[in-house]
């Protein structure tokens, strides 16, 4: 699919420019969720055409898809903002980053503690379900918990 750029000027440099359906189709984002990310400043304001239309630009479409894969990393909004600043100046920034990843990182360990727990707790229920002919081992498991 052709991008539906047109030619604008912003910050005196020559960029494409896209409206709010084509991100919305293009990154999988609702609508709501683009205007939202501008509302609690994620996103800078976006830049609006005489008629109040939303142009997003590369830049944009950048931010957005790291704040796309932040979230897939399990990173929570406010901690995209610290990263998002982070960004600007990254080199500076690296050991802020790093603490904050090494903190995600323990987090994630101990959610994947927890789910290997309750994987085998659920595989033993299965498996006293199949060997037994009386009453429900999985309900009387939730029950005698």
């Amino acid at each position: 699919m052709a991008a539906r750029g047109v030619i604008d000027m912003r910050s005196d440099t020559l960029s494409n420019s896209y409206r709010i359906g084509h991100i919305s189709k293009k990154l999988g984002l609702t609508v709501d969720t683009l205007r939202y990310y501008e509302k609690i400043g994620l996103l800078p304001r976006v830049y609006r055409t005489a008629a109040g239309i939303r142009n997003y630009h590369d830049n944009d479409i950048s931010r957005l898809r790291f704040i796309q894969r932040a979230q897939k990393m399990d990173f929570t909004l406010a901690e995209i903002s610290e990263l998002l600043q982070m960004r600007e100046d990254p080199q500076h920034a690296r050991q802020e980053v790093h603490e904050l990843t090494l903190k995600k990182l323990v987090k994630i360990e101990g959610r994947l503690q927890d789910l290997t727990a309750l994987r085998d707790e659920l595989i033993q229920l299965t498996n006293l379900c199949a060997s037994t002919e009386k009453g429900c081992p999985i309900i009387e498991g939730f029950e005698n918990s």
